[in-house]
């Protein structure tokens, strides 16, 4: 119940307390009014799969960003001595006495920058390669595969000022400012131990260091201090993960009236669907009790069961299973063959094995045939003696 609601309940009860139902008669109100049903149900599959159809998936941009920077390291990391190779060939070719003496005309120009090109390409092609595959995995991984163009479609809903503020004083706006914050942080504690450790302490010695080898220092100290920026993110980036998955699932949550309507739409009113089954077992036992009639012999237990049974020689393999039944309609399967003088054979264990393995309309099993003639035999002799 709202606030105001609850506020405005306990004012109309104190006032008629006080006396002053003479001014204003005690009111009874629907404290439901003031109420909005939370949404405690899981979704349907239905409603999930519409979510999906309209881009709303859960999806981490922070695992998908870290997995990338990661994997784009790595190749750095793995093919840094190719990639410092081509480039230095670059620089000393760029550099040689003959390129510094040729005529800068447009064919030369163009010969320089295609040389070039083709050097610096070649060179990073292999890491660019490897992030973009990285970058489709990942994302494939986290959305099944998902494209659609449904979240580019212009929603003026968007444009709401007070659903704006909600966004902005929302518990994913804080969960954000958490992470930005705890970036912020946790790369600045480890450029600052990793400074405080390595360089700090090679500054002060004031030593000479040839420039590859102070190049390589620089290159080191650059992949200690990426990499554990890139494994403090990815800690990081797993409780985004599962917590994009939590927030997702609430949001596609349904209160119970919700929950009822689409149970409706999707599968009909139950009473309407009971009344529907209702008829159907109706017309069937209509149609069924109309082939009794037809039957050569009625198999009993004797109250409790009635299986009809037909056979014509010239026509069937075997016996066929007419009409079968338990209780009230037993007796009423009963009732239509005495009246059109069908025998009435009582066999308890035949009557009970044909109602559990044969269905109507159904021929009899193999297993059975023994069974089933003898009945049958003892039928046509009452029809020759009558």
């Amino acid at each position: 119940m709202g606030v105001f609601g609850l506020s405005y309940y306990v004012f109309l009860t104190q006032s008629a307390r006080e006396g002053d139902g003479a001014l204003c008669p005690p009111c009874h109100f629907n404290l439901q009014f003031f109420a909005d049903e939370e949404k405690t149900e899981e979704a349907t599959p239905r409603k999930r799969q519409r979510a999906r159809q309209r881009g709303q998936v859960p999806r981490s941009s922070e695992l998908s960003t870290v997995v990338t920077l990661l994997a784009g390291f790595m190749a750095l990391r793995a093919g840094g001595s190719y990639l410092l190779q081509k480039m230095f060939l670059c620089f000393q070719s760029g550099f040689s006495s003959d390129r510094l003496n040729t005529y800068l005309d447009e064919a030369n120009l163009a010969q320089l920058f295609n040389s070039t090109l083709h050097t610096v390409l070649g060179a990073f092609i292999p890491v660019g390669l490897s992030i973009l595959t990285v970058g489709v995995l990942v994302n494939f991984l986290q959305t099944g595969g998902l494209f659609t163009l449904e979240p580019l479609k212009m929603k003026f809903d968007r444009l709401n000022p007070i659903a704006g503020l909600k966004r902005m004083f929302s518990p994913q706006k804080l969960v954000d400012l958490f992470k930005a914050l705890f970036k912020i942080i946790g790369v600045f504690i480890i450029i600052w131990n990793t400074f405080k450790s390595r360089v700090f302490p090679i500054a002060e010695t004031n030593v000479y260091y040839p420039p590859l080898e102070l190049a390589g220092m620089i290159w080191q100290l650059m992949f200690t201090i990426v990499l554990r920026i890139i494994l403090l993110l990815l800690a990081l980036a797993v409780f985004d993960f599962y917590y994009q998955r939590y927030q997702h699932r609430k949001s596609l949550r349904m209160t119970k009236k919700e929950v009822k309507d689409e149970f409706k739409q999707t599968e009909g009113d139950p009473m309407i669907r009971n009344r529907i089954r209702q008829k159907q077992r109706q017309l069937a036992m209509r149609r069924m009790m109309q082939e009794v009639p037809k039957a050569d012999v009625v198999i009993t237990n004797p109250t409790r069961l009635a299986i009809a049974i037909k056979y014509e020689a010239d026509k069937m393999t075997a016996p066929q299973v007419l009409a079968k039944g338990q209780g009230y309609i037993a007796a009423k399967i009963r009732e239509i063959a005495t009246e059109h003088q069908i025998p009435l054979v009582e066999n308890k264990p035949l009557a009970r094995t044909l109602y559990q393995t044969v269905e109507i309309g159904e021929l009899i099993p193999p297993n059975l045939y023994q069974a089933v003639a003898e009945v049958l035999a003892f039928v046509y002799k009452l029809r020759q003696r009558r």
